[in-house]
């Protein structure tokens, strides 16, 4: 195990920091799959699939 494993392990124990990371990675998510509906749009794919990217992002928002 490197320093950094080491040292995110020890973050990783406190409740604090680990609530922010997952709120970051959260945050992350959730903007990677806007970028992809963004790319989708531009693409001009179909109102289907579209819409299923929306109902995908939709149930991941409320599954937080």
């Amino acid at each position: 195990m490197n320093i950094a494993e080491k040292y995110f392990k020890k973050q990783v124990s406190s409740e604090e920091f680990r609530r922010s990371f997952l709120e970051e990675k959260i945050k992350l998510d959730i903007e990677y799959r806007l970028e992809e509906l963004k790319k989708d749009i531009q693409k001009h794919k179909s109102p289907e699939e579209l819409i299923k990217k929306v109902d995908s992002i939709e149930q991941f928002v409320l599954s937080v």
